[in-house]
This record gives C-alpha cells, sequence and structure tokens, in this order.
C-alpha cells in the first residue's frame, strides 16, 4: 500500500482561495441595511485592504519576470495586459511600480499594513527616486521612513509637494543646491518633450493637444481667465464675485451668455476654449514675428456681393495655409484684424489688392469702451475691459471707423450680430436688442 503526499498549497494560493471564498460569501449582501457608523468603518477597512492587497499583487508581479519569456510576450506586463484584458499602460506602470516598491522596503511595509495606498506609494517612490543619487544611504533611508510617515496623514497631491522638499529635511545642508539643479533638470525635460499638435477633423473642428512647460501653461491660463472674467458683484444669483466655474455665466471675450435675457450656464472647458479664440484674434499682428519680411496678417478673399451677402463663403490665407470661413466671420474680423481686402473679378481674378490697416486704433477702442462702460447688448453686463469694438454700419456697407459708427460688444454678442439667425435694431439709449428670425 502507497501513500500519496499532497503538498500543500503555496501560502500566496492559499490566501487568493480564502479570499475568493470570503467574496463568495457576501457577494449578495446589501449594504443599505449596514448602520451609518458600519458603512464608514467598512468603506475605511476595505481601503485598507485594498492597499494591503495590492502590495501582494505588486510582489508576485515584481518577481514574475519569467512569465513573459515563457508565454513568448515582450514582457510580464505585456502579458498581464493580454491575461486580464487591462490597458497595457496601467499594466506597464504597475510593473514599474512593482519593481520600485520592492527596491523600498518601507514602502512595501507601509503596504501591507495598509497605511500607504498604492496612489501615495507612486508619490513616494518617485520622490525617493528624485533625491541626489550621491546621497548617503543612512540619509535616503531617513528620507523614506519620513514620507511613509507621512502618508497616514496626507493625501498623494499633498505627499507631492512634501516630497519636493524632501531633501530639505534630511539634508538641509545640500538643499540649496540640489533644489537649483532639480529645478534645471525638470526645465529642460519639460522642454525636451513639449510638443504640440493639430488634426483636423474635416467637421469644421479641429483638435489640439500637447504637453507645455507648466509655466508656460500657468501664463496661458491667466490670459484665459482674463477672457473668461469672473461674476461681478451684485448679479442675479447673489454672489460676490470670484473665479470662474461651471455655473459661471458672466460672460467672457469669447462670450457666455444668452443674447437677451437669463443666463447661459458654459461649463469651465468651453469656456476656456472660447476664451482661447478671442485671445488668439485679439493678438495685435503687428507684434507677430515676420514672415519673408511682411508682418503676419490674415488675407480674407471674396467678392463684394459675398462679403455684404447674408449667406457666404470667405477664403481665408494664414501664413501658407488656406481655409473656409463664413462671410460674417470676414466681417467680425473686419471690425478688429488687420485685414487685406482682396477684390476678385467674375473669373475670380484679382482686381485689387487694398492696403492692409487696423480699422480701430487703441486709442479709440479705449475711448469706445470709456463711453459705453460694457457691452451694449441688452440685458448683458459684461464690463468694458471684455468688449470688442464693433461697426454699426458695417465696414463691408462701407461704414465709417470713427466713434459714432462704433459700439462696444462682448465676444458672444459680437458674434451674434453678424449671425443671419440674428436681426437687430437699437434703442434710444443706444443699446442693442436683437431678434431671432422665425
Amino acid at each position: 500500500m502507497s501513500v500519496t503526499t499532497v503538498a500543500p498549497p503555496h501560502p500566496i494560493l492559499a490566501c487568493v482561495a480564502a479570499l475568493d471564498a470570503a467574496l463568495d460569501q457576501v457577494a449578495d449582501a446589501q449594504p443599505i441595511y449596514l448602520t451609518t457608523p458600519d458603512k464608514r468603518q467598512a468603506i475605511v477597512d476595505l481601503a485598507r485592504l485594498r492597499a494591503r492587497l495590492a502590495e501582494l499583487e505588486l510582489r508576485v508581479l515584481s518577481a514574475s519576470a519569467e512569465v513573459g519569456d515563457q508565454s513568448g510576450a515582450r514582457d510580464a506586463a505585456a502579458w498581464v495586459a493580454h491575461a486580464t484584458r487591462s490597458d497595457p499602460r496601467a499594466a506597464r506602470a504597475d510593473a514599474h511600480l512593482a519593481r520600485a516598491v520592492d527596491a523600498h522596503p518601507l514602502v512595501a511595509a507601509g503596504m501591507r499594513r495598509g497605511g500607504v495606498s498604492v496612489e501615495q506609494a507612486r508619490v513616494v517612490v518617485h520622490a525617493l527616486d528624485e533625491l541626489p543619487s550621491d546621497l548617503d544611504p543612512g540619509v535616503r533611508a531617513e528620507a523614506e521612513a519620513t514620507m511613509v510617515g507621512h502618508c497616514a496623514d496626507f493625501a498623494p497631491r499633498e505627499l507631492r509637494r512634501l516630497g519636493r522638499r524632501l531633501v530639505e529635511v534630511v539634508a538641509p545642508e545640500v538643499a540649496e543646491a540640489e533644489d537649483g539643479k532639480w529645478l534645471e533638470a525638470q526645465e529642460r525635460r519639460a522642454r525636451e518633450r513639449a510638443a504640440l499638435r493639430f488634426q483636423d477633423l474635416g467637421d469644421g473642428r479641429s483638435r489640439i493637444w500637447g504637453l507645455l512647460p507648466t509655466p508656460a501653461v500657468q501664463r496661458l491660463q491667466h490670459y484665459l481667465q482674463a477672457y473668461t472674467s469672473p461674476r461681478r458683484p451684485g448679479e442675479a444669483d447673489g454672489s460676490a464675485g470670484g473665479a470662474p466655474d461651471a455655473g459661471n455665466d458672466a460672460g467672457n471675450g469669447a462670450g457666455v451668455r444668452a443674447a437677451v435675457a437669463g443666463p447661459l450656464r458654459v461649463p469651465q472647458h468651453r469656456a476656456y476654449a472660447h476664451a482661447f479664440c478671442a485671445l488668439l484674434e485679439a493678438l495685435d499682428p503687428d507684434r507677430l514675428p515676420e514672415h519673408g519680411g511682411d508682418a503676419t496678417t490674415v488675407v480674407v478673399t471674396l467678392g463684394i456681393d459675398q462679403l455684404r451677402a447674408e449667406l457666404a463663403a470667405a477664403g481665408v490665407i494664414a501664413g501658407d495655409d488656406h481655409e473656409t470661413i463664413s462671410a460674417g466671420d470676414a466681417r467680425r474680423l473686419a471690425c478688429q484684424a488687420k485685414i487685406l481686402p482682396v477684390v476678385l473679378g467674375a473669373r475670380g481674378e484679382v482686381l485689387d489688392l487694398g492696403r492692409s490697416r487696423r480699422l480701430f486704433s487703441r486709442a479709440q477702442r479705449r475711448a469706445i469702451r470709456f463711453r459705453d462702460r460694457g457691452c451694449r447688448a441688452e440685458g448683458c453686463t459684461i464690463p468694458a475691459a471684455w468688449t470688442e469694438a464693433h461697426h454699426l454700419r458695417p465696414w463691408s456697407a462701407g461704414g465709417p471707423t470713427d466713434l459714432d459708427n462704433a459700439v462696444s460688444l462682448c465676444g458672444h454678442h459680437h458674434r451674434r450680430i453678424h449671425d443671419s439667425h440674428y436681426e437687430t435694431h437699437r434703442l434710444p439709449q443706444g443699446d442693442i436688442r436683437f431678434h431671432r428670425r422665425t
């Protein structure tokens, strides 16, 4: 008689089986019957257990380099992405974190206790990797203990800030020099990795995306916030002003207010998009770099009949690119942009290339804003600083460029007054009333 000995499962596999069985027991349990204190406790405990389980997963992943080799995958991360049907980028990030945690035992111990979450661990190991390479090992161990200790009190965002000042805590004697090196390296990486891409979607829209140095982005945000103007004190919602948010209906340079009556709520991301367009339109061509000796200029080509028509298309040449815009947009641009009017004959030949000129001077715009004190569309409360000068008698119809023929309109109403779907008339006190055509 022979006795077959069955080897017990590895403790990790036994743990996985026990967890699976425990989850089966609560598969149909309804948390609605938990008391409020019990719900709070369950949420906190589950987050702690999630950190512990994540550490176990990372520990196994760190020791599984041969998994990718045996399956023919590029590496273990590629195999994990395929086997678990997960995002390859996330799998690679997990593999990187697994190696980093394996090299930082205090971080791993914190996760095993449930005191360090995955998000915190990513921040901590990044801060430790950014430390100077020539630091004493004892100082590096102190830095790791310091960051792990902060995980009990700070979320990843605050940990990231603390990580930037970590050298000041553990090695103050070299902090200033190292901070300068770190900033230079960060700025160099930002410039080396900066990218800005454009994609024409073919439906009148284009996608812009990229990675830019943070100071440049902060500067752009500051400019856009000048166009997405904050609420003025005393608005209907009773707010006392402040930065724009998703509910900010106090229009901006590109306009976020309805034409006549109630506020139009615009999400912040859309307000920024409108403001970016307005910012580009407000750039002074005379201050831009020159192309082949000529200042950067928008050339609008269309017949005079098209320019005066309600609906027409205009060709636009900006640099070497040829695009098409509506005649309404061309008329609006003519109010404030540097224009080269090209008069075309019946067969499209150029009969006359007019002189470029800025139709309203800076002094005129200042005088118009001082006079009007804000957008003159009926019911609009946009301040003068966020308005544009508009020809009452259109430039396309021979309207003069003087104060009597000018009115201040916010970006939204400036677009609307050139919109063929609306008609307008001027009220006795000078405001402009809009009516949608039926």
